[in-house]
């Protein structure tokens, strides 16, 4: 384990930051295993409830290292694809704090987090048509999900970046911070969501994303099969115990 991605545990929070701020953060393999060693932790630890990815040096990630790449050294982890994220999420939350630049594949890594807080100087932009390319780490289909057709088009025809007030604006950006500002922000919000039932934000997530290509007909007889057994728990009973007992409730993730 090199210190490519610094790891660090705040409560039930997981924070990972990419750590090579000389190269701009740009994803070699070591990032891509470390991501992906950190997402499974998140995964698999109880204690654990929401991630938060972030980059050293005041920029979020340059993308690919393409020095690597010309090396021959293999970018993407075998399971979870490049930055050891873009094409497995974790089922748990996942906050991108960013500073500075997401460009290319960095900016996928954000569109591939739930949600977003930026600096007020962030930049983002997908430039791999100026360079003969495309964005193959999802970018492409994600971008056009969370903005409006129009303007993720032509942010991916033109490859110009846009800056964290209209990414704001459009809803891509869900705190625009202060520059530097955006891990405070992020961990605002990772506290808040780790405060409800994991279970039931699991769920929702789940049911958030997949519904996307659902047919309305079919959307409440699919989402049973996810949501039924988020009120059949244990901790759908001790939420409402909670309430009625003015306290904080005591989540089992059961």
């Amino acid at each position: 384990m090199s210190d490519a991605v610094l790891v660090h545990q705040d409560g039930a929070v997981l924070v990972l930051t990419i750590n090579r701020p000389a190269q701009r953060n740009a994803v070699n393999g070591a990032v891509s295993r470390e991501i992906a060693d950190a997402l499974d932790r998140l995964e698999s630890s109880p204690d654990l409830r929401v991630g938060i990815l972030t980059g050293a040096g005041g920029v979020f990630s340059a993308g690919m290292d393409l020095k690597a790449f010309a090396a021959g050294e293999t970018i993407a982890d075998p399971v979870r694809g490049f930055a050891g994220l873009v094409k497995r999420p974790p089922t748990k939350p996942l906050i991108a704090a960013v500073e500075g630049w997401a460009l290319g594949g960095g900016f996928e890594i954000v569109l591939s987090c739930d949600l977003v807080t930026a600096g007020s100087g962030a930049r983002f932009g997908l430039p791999e048509v100026r360079r003969g390319l495309a964005a193959r780490g999802g970018g492409v289909f994600r971008l056009p999900r969370v903005l409006p057709r129009a303007v993720a088009l032509e942010l991916i025809m033109t490859g110009a970046p846009f800056d964290a007030e209209r990414a704001a604006h459009f809803g891509l950006v869900n705190r625009l911070a202060d520059e530097g500002g955006a891990l405070s922000a992020a961990q605002e919000l990772a506290k808040m969501i780790a405060e409800s039932a994991p279970l039931s934000v699991r769920a929702s997530k789940k049911v958030a994303i997949e519904s996307a290509d659902w047919p309305i007909d079919d959307g409440f007889d699919r989402q049973s099969a996810i949501l039924d057994p988020v009120f059949a728990s244990e901790d759908a009973t001790e939420g409402v115990a909670a309430f009625r007992e003015r306290r904080a409730p005591v989540w089992k993730d059961a």
